[in-house]
């Protein structure tokens, strides 16, 4: 149990930072760690990307190196 809460606290801490880095609404993602833990990985990703691209503009060439 108490297993479970520490990796919900470190999840959640996770997605409040990254999101702070990437200029996105980090209460909201730091609830979403707390509520869904790791499994909100694939959520977390698709709205980063999501993000990025409304910033960006969805006809600009994003090249990851």
């Amino acid at each position: 149990m108490i297993g479970l809460l520490l990796l919900a606290f470190i999840c959640s801490m996770f997605y409040f930072v990254e999101a702070k880095l990437n200029a996105m609404p980090a209460k909201r993602w730091a609830f979403i760690g707390i509520c869904l833990g790791p499994m909100a990985l694939p959520l977390f990703s698709v709205s980063k990307n999501v993000a990025i691209r409304k910033a960006t503009g969805f006809n600009s060439v994003k090249f990851h190196a």
